[in-house]
């Protein structure tokens, strides 16, 4: 298990670079709170990108604002941490409480259309035969797009299923853009990530579920969308 003290050290190391080197300590009731996020298992990386969200909306408000604490941050570090046990295949341990029902799923036709926008705004640099790779994901996106509006039964299935098919090549490409190095640190940080699950789950499940956090850190490096629909 992540030691908990660590764990809180870590993230007021990282919310003081947010807040532009201003130390907010995490002590009291907020050490309390993030000692029960290492309890859970969730990871620093996740923890770090809730902060970050919490952060970039506070941005787009502009203006002056006072430094933030870790506690403005609990809802969006534990929206993300759900989000991760599902991409990841993690289930609730006994007896942990559940979190706030996660909001409605969007329509297939919304989903495709922020993958559009994702993958149009790609923020890091692509090599020329990924650059090709997405325009003709691009393509075949917006044909599955049109299709998705009046497809029902079977034909719709077909399309989730081809959308699972184009999600697993992304990853593979988007990988190979990595260099070794960077492959290798997002498979550790893959497998520090499940380390605090290492008990609850099989070999096989731990396996898959490595592999999924392996993908969701590749997709983060290259600013890509999950382009399967869940």
């Amino acid at each position: 298990m992540t030691d908990p003290s660590e764990y809180c050290r870590e993230l007021e190391s990282y919310l003081c670079r947010k807040n532009g080197g201003h130390l907010v300590r995490i002590v009291g009731p907020a050490f309390e709170m993030v000692c029960g996020w290492a309890e859970r298992g969730v990871p620093l990386t996740v923890a770090y990108r809730g902060i970050d969200r919490y952060c970039e909306r506070l941005q787009a408000r502009g203006g002056r604002r006072r430094p933030v604490r870790i506690e403005f941050c609990e809802g969006d570090i534990l929206d993300l941490f759900d989000d991760w046990r599902r991409a990841v295949g993690v289930v609730q341990a006994q007896g942990e409480v559940d979190s706030p029902a996660p909001a409605r799923k969007p329509s297939l036709t919304s989903h495709l259309d922020r993958v559009v926008a994702r993958l149009v705004g790609g923020r890091a640099p692509r090599s020329p035969a990924f650059e090709q790779h997405v325009q003709v994901l691009l393509a075949e996106i917006d044909r599955l797009s049109g299709e998705s509006k009046t497809s029902r039964g079977d034909a719709r299935v077909a399309i989730l299923d081809r959308l699972v098919e184009l999600d697993r090549a992304l990853v593979v490409a988007a990988a190979a853009e990595l260099d070794p190095g960077a492959r290798e640190t997002a498979r550790r940080e893959a497998d520090a990530e499940l380390a605090p699950f290492g008990s609850r789950l099989a070999p096989d499940v731990r396996a898959q579920a490595v592999e999924a956090a392996f993908e969701r850190l590749v997709r983060d490096s290259l600013g890509l969308p999950q382009i399967r629909y869940q």
